[in-house]
């Protein structure tokens, strides 16, 4: 099944004539159901007094609600004009904004049940993000994937690839076939270097390229000249042409080890539903973790019993365990915070889950328009498309009374993804 393209071929490089617009804290964007600050946790590590500050800024600048991003990130809708400031202190106070200039570079997704190491690499690499002059180039939409070897957050695209939990690891340019080994020690730096060397042959390039596959051919970043730039460094690298990299699907919701993984329906919390999930985390010591499939990993939680928040978070509309409709779809934002939306997507799905009480063997994306913002990442997808007409279930009209059986029907014919 063809998925939408992250980046222009380099057969027909980007030529991009603006600066990037993407969201963050500090710079809001104006959405027809008011502005929307994007909040960047890398990782998405988030302590509980974290977790509680971002329901404070909810409840008091926004529209009391929460929203979980494919990157990992969390966002805040239908803020007031005139909020940035005060939206920027609270942030700020809880350790949630770095330094003017890189609040927006900060895109890093980790393996969400990897260990105290995993942990570490992530907030290394932040550190050295946010300390340099040079980061503050990259646009909003280059991502680095700091993955445990296990295959799941290198499957989502990264511009930048850490790979692997033991004392070497591997670092990938975009989705070249091979890679540089280097030590465990070093990965946050080459990573950072990884991210130099694209921003110097995106000058190189003239282009304004915004991510390593927008860079035309004669500019594609090489393995070699990077073990190079590593070496002069002071990090020792090996080049391997060829890797065979690993493919792990996403975690479900449910237990994994001492881990409890939770879905928001569509991404999407009220701040009471947050405060529970806050509360829970609490209890279970470990601190929250935003993955880049809007769920939250609640490491320590695994092992708490049902009266120590499991039962609350089913009580607040939360999914914790496998099976079930949620776990397979996904939407944009759709009406009425989109203007170029031509559908209330999320109601849509809601209606057509209570309806038939099924998702999809594989997940749905619901988009409001052709541009499919949000769509799944590292996997096969069943792609809905609203149109003035209604919806396009992978390019075939079909009206709303009969997308029920048109998902039964896919969840039966399309093959599962090949890694």
């Amino acid at each position: 099944m063809p998925q939408p393209p992250s980046a222009a071929s380099r057969d027909e490089p980007a030529i991009r004539d603006r600066g990037d617009a993407c969201p963050g804290a500090l710079r809001l964007h104006a959405a027809d159901d008011g502005y929307l600050a994007r909040v960047r946790i890398p990782g998405g590590l988030l302590t509980t007094a974290q977790a509680s500050v971002l329901g404070l800024a909810a409840d008091r600048f926004g529209d009391g609600h929460l929203e979980l991003t494919s990157r990992g990130n969390v966002q805040l809708r239908g803020l007031a004009d005139g909020c940035g400031t005060g939206l920027a202190e609270l942030l700020d106070g809880a350790g949630l904004l770095p330094a003017p200039g890189h609040e927006r570079v900060r895109n890093v997704v980790a393996s969400p049940l990897g260990g105290p190491r995993a942990v570490h690499r992530v907030r290394e690499l932040d550190r050295l993000l946010c300390g340099s002059a040079r980061a503050t180039g990259l646009s909003g939409r280059f991502l680095f994937a700091l993955d445990d070897g296990r295959g799941d957050v290198a499957a989502l695209d990264p511009d930048v690839t850490v790979l692997g939990s033991g004392d070497r690891v591997l670092v990938r340019l975009g989705a070249a076939a091979g890679a540089v080994e280097v030590a465990a020690g070093d990965a946050a730096r080459a990573a950072l270097l990884a991210a130099e060397y694209f921003l110097d042959a995106a000058d190189a390039a003239g282009t304004r390229a915004w991510r390593v596959a927008e860079l035309p051919g004669g500019h594609a970043l090489d393995d070699g000249e990077f073990a190079l730039r590593l070496a002069a460094a002071g990090i020792g690298a090996e080049r391997l042409p060829e890797v065979a990299w690993p493919y792990a699907e996403p975690a479900r919701p449910g237990v994994h080890g001492d881990a409890l993984c939770v879905l928001p329906p569509l991404g999407r919390l009220g701040s009471a539903q947050w405060r529970v999930l806050a509360g829970v985390a609490d209890a279970a010591g470990g601190g929250l973790r935003v993955t880049p499939w809007r769920s939250v990993v609640l490491p320590g939680a695994g092992a708490l019993g049902p009266a120590d928040g499991r039962a609350a978070l089913e009580a607040a509309g939360l999914v914790t365990g496998p099976g079930g409709p949620w776990q397979t779809v996904t939407a944009c934002t759709g009406r009425p915070g989109c203007a170029k939306s031509l559908a209330d997507v999320r109601a849509d799905a809601r209606a057509v889950v209570a309806d038939t009480g099924t998702g999809a063997a594989l997940p749905v994306h619901w988009s409001g328009c052709a541009r499919r913002c949000g769509h799944p990442r590292g996997t096969t997808w069943v792609d809905l498309v609203a149109t003035p007409d209604g919806y396009e279930l992978d390019g075939r009209p079909t009206p709303f009374t009969d997308l029920a059986a048109a998902l039964t029907a896919a969840r039966t014919t399309t093959p599962p993804p090949s890694q």
